[in-house]
């Protein structure tokens, strides 16, 4: 536990980590990332580049400082970082690290006179006390993966048993276990995470499951991004037959069981996650409003797929927006950006809903707002990130 001396310290450097927390964390991974090779496969290079990743650690640094008394204070940012490092394998020996490493930022952003031996101490206090909750939950979190039916700890050995493309920039890969054993369910929402080899180094990424969970094998299906090191290697080069290693499934974002209507929004390949979201809540009859956006029809992922189900499924409601009209693919049901207006008239008249959206960061703040605005309540109205997690103000 922090002495009140420690609280006190750590709290006066909130205006610090304000005005500079963004600064701090970059030369926080630039030591960490050259200084120690063996957690470079943790972290997406894409996310460092683009500066999301310190951006994002500024925000928690930040985040945790404010609530330093009152850590219960941080909500689900708890649950979300022991989610993502479960689904990573982020182990003990790795905190130890960060540490090191995060008080040599402080200490060489913010300089002596600022970051005093007082100073570096309490952070160092403060740090710790973060890395055992979140060692102890994690800990916690493998244990309970290793014991479920299906499931394991570490890394297991998986084949590609089939490639599926399903739009010009979107390929599903079907994972089946080398062993031959059953596998965990993953929920609805949930992550899986991989570990590829690509030119002799090791990358670790988290993809969605884009189908409900059988106990027999995985899907994700995998957006090719411009320069994106490891979709680029599974669109390329991974072939039917291949062997990678996976972790279990992992993520707090997941649907929650309940009666009222639902309504799954996303924008891009952030469709992958509400197809399971789908599946699961039309075996429980539960209304569900589908609205997808897309750039065209070219791009646009598992049409045939939901179109299908509606026709199956009289509580579903489908509703398509494409940016704009390519001219060849099936028409949408609206063409341009999704505006309020629209929205409104896909949302069920009952706006005592539980609505789940997903997509790129922009698109998610529009439709954050939109919900707001058309009195869907706050707390009924989830969202995630695919990468690190951002502020959507």
């Amino acid at each position: 536990m922090l002495n009140a001396q420690d609280r006190a310290i750590v709290k006066a450097t909130v205006p610090l980590l304000e005005s500079g927390g963004e600064a701090l964390t970059t030369h926080f991974y630039k030591l960490m990332l050259s200084e120690y090779p063996e957690v470079r496969p943790l972290f997406n290079q894409a996310n460092q580049a683009s500066g999301d990743q310190p951006r994002a650690l500024a925000n928690g640094v930040l985040m945790y400082a404010r609530h330093i008394d009152q850590l219960e204070q941080l909500g689900g940012l708890v649950n979300q970082i022991i989610n993502k490092h479960v689904a990573l394998q982020i182990l003990p020996e790795h905190y130890p690290i960060v540490g090191a490493c995060l008080l040599r930022a402080i200490e060489e952003v913010l300089g002596k006179e600022v970051a005093t031996p007082e100073v570096i101490a309490a952070w160092g206090a403060a740090y710790q006390q973060l890395a055992d909750i979140l060692i102890g939950a994690e800990e916690g979190l493998y244990q309970q993966k290793a014991q479920a039916p299906g499931g394991w700890r570490g890394a297991r050995a998986f084949r590609l048993a089939a490639r599926v493309q399903e739009s010009s920039e979107i390929v599903s890969f079907h994972f089946a276990p080398l062993d031959g054993g059953p596998v965990l369910k993953g929920e609805p929402g949930q992550y899986l995470g991989l570990k590829v080899q690509i030119d002799g180094q090791e990358h670790r990424r988290n993809y969605s499951l884009s189908a409900l969970g059988d106990g027999r094998e995985y899907r994700i299906s995998v957006k090719r991004e411009a320069g994106g090191k490891v979709s680029n290697y599974l669109h390329e080069q991974l072939q039917v037959g291949d062997t990678l290693e996976l972790f279990p499934p992992a993520g707090e974002f997941t649907l929650s069981a309940s009666d009222k209507p639902l309504v799954l929004i996303s924008g891009g390949v952030g469709i992958t996650p509400t197809l399971a979201m789908l599946d699961a809540a039309l075996a429980s009859g539960r209304l569900v409003h589908f609205i997808h956006c897309a750039r065209n029809g070219a791009v646009h992922a598992f049409r045939d797929w939901v179109d299908e189900r509606a026709a199956r499924h009289p509580q579903l409601k489908r509703f398509y927006c494409y940016a704009e009209d390519d001219g060849v693919s099936l028409p949408a049901d609206a063409v341009g950006l999704l505006s309020q207006d629209q929205l409104a008239q896909w949302l069920p008249v009952e706006r005592d809903l539980d609505a789940y959206f997903l997509g790129p960061k922009g698109f998610m703040a529009a439709i954050r707002r939109q919900l707001k605005a058309l009195g869907v309540p706050e707390q009924q109205s989830r969202y995630e990130f695919f990468g690190p997690a951002a502020a959507l103000e």
